[in-house]
């Protein structure tokens, strides 16, 4: 089975390279960050065309995660439970793939650094610490089913020097702060495992350019995507790798595609 996550930034701006992403790949699921739009304008009809029903917790011009799929499936959890949440973040579906019972889940962690006007505000820093130890929380609720669960998604956190181009240039980022890095890498103290870095111990596997500066084609980019895998679903991975064509292709998401193979 084919599981990849992808920032779209914006799914209407994207559906036709989403499209034909979908048509050229063939997905079980896909996990969808920042859809930026409500229930009522997701492009249902263009996804159920090529054969994918989606679930969504949206939310206008801002935010918004979504899980498309061409398998049964249902709405579990829509943001993290415990955490009073006025964003759309998080969405948890249970699916079933191939015969097999699964957890899906589509993430998009704050980004934390402050307003541009206002560099001294440190309230979205704030949020973002409150946030990951709340997802923290229900990823280990999560492994006491032992199913496989599979969690992707854009979570906003440099993890190590070697995931960005240049790592000094983000020592004050929000992105790159120590306290988030430490709460991310431990999801896999946890148990959790990050799907790419475990098949590729020395690659950059970068999954975000920025629009200006050239920063696609000088590869001035950072690893802030990220699929994470259960001990049952990593038991189950092939492959992981990321897919730079949709980032390559005519007004492209700033992210690209990460997708694994579970077998």
């Amino acid at each position: 089975m084919l599981i990849a996550t992808y920032n779209v930034n914006s799914v209407n701006a994207r559906i036709e390279n989403l499209s034909a992403w979908l048509k050229r790949e063939q997905p079980d699921a896909v996990l969808l960050q920042e859809i930026k739009t409500e229930f009522n304008g997701f492009p249902f009809f263009e996804l159920q065309s090529l054969g994918y029903d989606a679930k969504i917790l949206g939310q206008k011009s801002y935010n918004g995660v979504a899980v498309v799929s061409r398998h049964k499936m249902r709405t579990v959890q829509e943001n993290l439970p415990g955490f009073d949440d006025e964003q759309a973040r998080y969405l948890e579906v249970a699916a079933e793939i191939n015969g097999r019972e699964m957890r899906l889940a589509s993430v998009y962690l704050p980004n934390g650094n402050p307003p541009y006007n206002n560099p001294d505000d440190d309230s979205r820093y704030a949020y973002k610490l409150r946030w990951i130890e709340a997802f923290y929380r229900h990823a280990a609720d999560l492994l006491e089913l032992r199913i496989p669960v599979v969690i992707g998604g854009d979570f906003n956190v440099i993890m190590t020097e070697r995931d960005v181009y240049d790592p000094e240039a983000f020592r004050s980022n929000a992105l790159f702060r120590p306290e988030v890095r430490k709460q991310l890498r431990a999801l896999g103290y946890l148990g959790y495992y990050d799907a790419f870095r475990t098949l590729h111990s020395a690659e950059a596997g970068y999954t975000f350019w920025d629009y200006t500066g050239g920063a696609l084609q000088n590869d001035q980019g950072m690893r802030i995507d990220y699929l994470w895998l259960s001990p049952d679903a990593a038991d189950m991975l092939k492959s992981c790798v990321v897919d730079k064509m949709p980032r390559l292709a005519a007004k492209p998401s700033d992210h690209t595609v990460l997708k694994a193979v579970l077998e």
